[in-house]
């Protein structure tokens, strides 16, 4: 059990990281005028989003299912921090694939938001990381 918690922790800094990380390329990146740069941005955007993020984030859900199904679901099916922890996930799922589709926009160079936009979306993971670290820990419900 102790062994599934630490993977799945593991896994959650490395997918938060991501979320943290890439809507701050995507403000440098709204704002960049010149080609060598905007390629630049692609590659890294890219590379961490499907490198780093997106394998965070798969290892992150296998591991909590994995709880889930071993323990925590007998233990605290009927805990409503659970459940508002569950929405949360959900929640931050959709904002990754926002994430995604940032991404591809940015990819076929047809971004439509500016930087002040990006530096605001990149608020939004630290929203996600409080609620959840709260609710798993202090488990107030």
């Amino acid at each position: 059990m102790l062994w599934l918690k630490a993977l799945h922790l593991i896994f959650m800094v490395t997918w938060f990281a991501g979320l943290f990380y890439l809507p701050r390329l995507y403000v440098y990146h709204a704002m960049s005028s010149d080609a060598i740069s905007n390629e630049r941005f692609k590659v890294m955007e890219r590379k961490l989003f499907f490198g780093i993020m997106t394998p965070g984030m798969i290892a992150t859900f296998i591991f909590g299912i994995w709880m889930l199904a071993d323990y925590a679901w007998v233990l605290y099916s009927g805990a409503g921090w659970l459940h508002v922890k569950l929405v949360l996930l959900a929640l931050m799922l959709v904002y990754h694939v926002f994430c995604g589709v940032w991404l591809f926009d940015f990819k076929q160079d047809r971004n439509r938001h500016s930087h002040v936009y990006y530096r605001w979306m990149n608020e939004v993971p630290v929203l996600f990381l409080v609620g959840i670290v709260i609710l798993a820990v202090v488990k107030p419900f």
